[in-house]
């Protein structure tokens, strides 16, 4: 159990100064965004930094959709709790200019685990990494907590959802979205009387009783959260979890909890085939998610790169081409991440090319995930030929994407398969065939490999 125990009597005596100045003005609510999950379920695409970090839809990372949810709800204190790999996620948020979240009351707070007066400790869980934190909430005198995932896709008002919760006098309020049935094992599920009340919750059950999912957007008074935050820490049989252990003891206690319905584009990203398909989505004739809402818009740094070019010899369809690429080849239904070189007669069907990439001259890339600083040799083609289950890791490479990491090289003339997994720094010394088949993998094992 972690060795860090919450007490009033250790909160340093200029917090207390603090917190009293800031009875009067106290923020109605903050965030706490939860982002230090590892993704291993999107293999080598978050090898390397956390799955919030992972980048998105041409020229986001996926957390900016959750810090761009909060300051456009009117949140303007935001903690981001990382852990795992956080070096690229604290880079990309920095002070939070691109969020106006660069304030000296409130704004962006980065908070990692930390040594305490004996020892450091990890985040043992979701809960315990709140707890580890109590006295970063009790500084900003909040009446109400959001908890939020730093990996999801989706544009909400959270303001919308403080209304309700407050309407209701709700301890706690859970935002839900009806899912399909046979998708409902894969989610917490709640069962709520005809007005949304909650009265029972599942994790991830085996025969689920409804199909309202949760979404991992948890809204708490704050007194509430916090004593039982300090009960589960307390509780050695505990995972600290909240979909596990918190919002199970509140169901269990009979506390006052509501569901608030949610009915937008809400996508977990957190595997290969949602991941791509999440993509893909941007590039309908009519997108599912919008990213060109003049009144909600999601922000990110921009990269200082001039605008894309498209030659005699180019042709895009239906694609997304970020700021900085260079297009002299074909691009289908794709998503084309800023500063991508696609060489003459190349083509692109289907795929996703992440920053800084050059596709080389003849050669086709099909139903394929490309990480950032990546070079495809030419007459490459990726993609090719009949699915075959991974034998690398079935449990995480199980679709027809083809998937190549950052930071590599595809010598000329390789045939690549689908569902093919390349690691992160793959020089062309990796490659033992001009032919890697259906399911096959090239992985490095070492620190800069899955």
């Amino acid at each position: 159990m972690p060795e860090y125990i919450y007490s009033e009597s250790n909160i340093d005596h200029r917090v207390k100064k603090r917190r009293k100045a800031r009875d009067k003005m106290a923020k109605e609510i903050i965030a706490l965004i939860l982002a230090g999950g590892e993704g291993s379920r999107l293999g080598v695409l978050s090898k390397l930094l956390a799955k919030p970090a992972v980048l998105y839809g041409g020229k986001y990372r996926i957390i900016d959709f959750t810090l761009s949810n909060c300051i456009n709800s009117g949140i303007d204190t935001v903690g981001v709790l990382t852990q795992y790999r956080p070096l690229q996620l604290n880079h990309h948020i920095g002070i939070g200019k691109p969020w106006d979240l660069d304030r000296m009351d409130g704004g962006v707070t980065i908070l990692s685990p930390f040594t305490k007066q004996r020892k450091g400790e990890w985040y043992s869980g979701s809960a315990d990494a709140v707890y580890q934190n109590i006295h970063y909430v009790e500084e900003q005198g909040a009446e109400n907590v959001i908890i939020l995932s730093g990996d999801h896709v989706y544009k909400m008002n959270y303001s919308l959802m403080l209304d309700h919760h407050k309407k209701n006098n709700a301890d706690a309020t859970i935002s839900v979205i009806n899912v399909k049935p046979d998708e409902a094992s894969r989610y917490g599920i709640m069962s709520t009387t005809d007005d949304g009340k909650i009265y029972e919750f599942d994790e991830k059950p085996a025969n689920p009783k409804s199909t309202l999912a949760s979404m991992g957007v948890y809204l708490f008074k704050w007194p509430v959260l916090k004593e039982l935050l300090i009960s589960d820490h307390q509780n050695e049989q505990s995972d600290h979890d909240f979909g596990k252990n918190i919002i199970p003891m509140l169901v269990q206690e009979k506390r006052n909890i509501w569901a608030y319905p949610f009915s937008g584009y809400w996508r977990d990203v957190g595997t290969i085939q949602s991941y791509w398909e999440s993509n893909m989505d941007l590039v309908t004739r009519v997108p599912q998610f919008n990213l060109f809402d003049p009144f909600w818009k999601i922000y990110t740094p921009n990269p200082v790169k001039p605008a894309h070019y498209i030659s005699d010899t180019g042709h895009v369809t239906r694609s997304i081409i970020a700021e900085g690429c260079m297009i002299y080849g074909h691009v289908k239904n794709s998503v084309i991440f800023p500063g991508v070189v696609i060489e003459k007669n190349a083509l692109i069907e289907d795929s996703i090319i992440m920053s800084n990439s050059v596709i080389k001259s003849c050669s086709h890339i099909r139903r394929t995930i490309v990480g950032e600083k990546t070079t495809i040799g030419s007459n490459v083609a990726t993609g090719t030929g009949e699915y075959a289950e991974s034998r690398y890791n079935s449990k995480v490479y199980q679709t027809e994407i083809t998937v190549i990491g950052s930071c590599s090289y595809i010598p000329d003339n390789t045939v690549i398969g689908c569902n093919v997994a390349i690691d992160n720094h793959v020089t062309a010394d990796d490659f033992t065939s001009s032919e890697i088949p259906s399911g096959s993998f090239i992985m490095k094992g070492d620190e800069h490999g899955a």
